[in-house]
This record gives structure tokens, C-alpha cells and sequence, in this order.
């Protein structure tokens, strides 16, 4: 059962959603030892500025009249579909930046969405595959804290990875990421620590069952 891994956070080493992406992944290689991973970190290779923008442009013209730029951008698009294309399940990490989507994941998307087998009106590659996004929040946005309603990711990357590309989806969120970061925050220190072992406990869960979610919609 292959993998397909993209992490978008813009660090490696101290990244909280890569950590917590590393239980989902170290469950699921438990049980499918020998099988492939592809991976796209995406926080640090990010998606060119500009590749979007060519890519759109391009697929509205013949290829013999495209530049050299949009050509490119629908090579890559080709290339990020196929990897979800051939992949059997999926694992997205991606934190929360400054109350919104990552840009990395943002431009990530959009350049999927611009290849043909993933756009509007198309039966998506991705349909019934089981997947897991991992999302981590330096603070808490839940129901009644004072932040409730600031976080304006999950619920988008929900929408596209659910309804869009529409896969099954399983959703492992950890919050107050910053306590030990920001003195702040430090009043929170127990909390956050219960907070972190719940999510490592969902992962486990999640990674555990990635196979058989994918026999059952085989």
C-alpha cells in the first residue's frame, strides 16, 4: 500500500506537525513495511510563485503556442496530480500560519486543481482514498476560548480535501504548540501537554487503520 507524504511546514527539525505526521507515518510503516513512500515538503521546496498564474494561462492555449514558463507549470501540475494519482494513501501536514491556510499548501492546491484529471466537473483522482491531515495551532481556537473562530484553515482544507478532492478523510488536530515558545502562553503548560498526547494517540489511531480503510474502499 504506497504512501504519498506532503509536509508544508517551513521548518524540519522542531516542527510540531511534521513530529506529529512522523506517529501517523511510523504506525502505518508498521503494517505495510515494505511499501513505497513518496515525499514533497513543500514547506521547503515550495511551489514557484509564479508557476499557478502560468499554468492557467497555459491551458488555455495549444502547447505549440505556449511559452516555455507555462509548459513548465503544466509539467509540475502533471507531476504533483501524479503523485496522488498512484498513491494509495495520503498524509498531509500542514500548520496553522497567522490565522490562515499555509501559503505553501494554498499554492500547492491551486496548481493541482489547474491539471485536467483534478479540475472542476472531473471525477478526481484522489475519490475514496484514505487520507489523514495533520494540523497544528501555535494557540487554541476552540469553542468558547477567547481565539474561537480565528483559526480560517481547518475548515478550507477540509473542504477541498473532503469535498473537492474528495477523499476519506480523517483530521488529527494539536493545539497550543507555542506553550514553552511564547512565555505567554506558559499558564497553559499542563493543558498543552494533555493536548499533545491526545493528538499522538489519534495519530497512532489513524495510522493503524490507513490500511484497512483502504481495503475497504477497494
Amino acid at each position: 500500500m504506497s504512501l504519498f507524504r506532503l509536509d508544508a511546514s517551513i521548518r524540519v527539525d522542531g516542527s510540531a506537525s511534521r513530529a506529529l505526521a512522523d506517529v501517523v507515518e511510523s504506525e502505518w510503516a508498521a503494517l505495510e513495511p515494505d511499501a513505497p513512500v513518496v515525499r514533497r515538503h513543500i514547506g521547503v521546496e515550495p511551489v514557484p510563485a509564479n508557476a499557478w498564474a502560468n499554468a492557467v494561462a497555459g491551458s488555455m492555449k495549444a502547447d505549440s503556442d505556449r511559452t516555455p514558463e507555462q509548459r513548465a507549470s503544466i509539467e509540475l501540475a502533471r507531476t504533483l496530480t501524479d503523485e496522488l494519482a498512484d498513491a494509495e494513501a495520503l498524509l498531509f501536514a500542514v500548520p496553522l500560519y497567522n490565522f490562515g491556510v499555509s501559503q505553501h499548501f494554498k499554492s500547492y492546491v491551486d496548481m493541482v486543481i489547474t491539471d485536467p484529471r483534478m479540475a472542476p466537473g472531473a471525477d478526481p483522482v484522489t475519490a475514496g482514498k484514505p487520507a489523514v491531515l495533520v494540523t497544528v495551532q501555535g494557540g487554541n481556537y476552540a469553542a468558547g476560548t477567547p481565539r474561537e473562530g480565528w483559526n480560517h484553515a481547518t475548515a478550507w482544507m477540509r473542504r477541498i480535501l473532503e469535498d473537492v478532492w474528495q477523499l476519506d478523510l480523517e483530521v488529527v488536530t494539536r493545539e497550543f504548540t507555542l506553550v514553552g515558545v511564547n512565555p505567554a502562553l506558559d499558564q497553559f503548560t499542563e493543558l498543552a501537554e494533555q493536548l499533545k498526547s491526545a493528538a499522538e494517540d489519534r495519530a497512532k489511531v489513524h495510522g493503524r487503520t490507513l490500511p484497512s480503510r483502504r481495503s475497504a474502499a477497494a
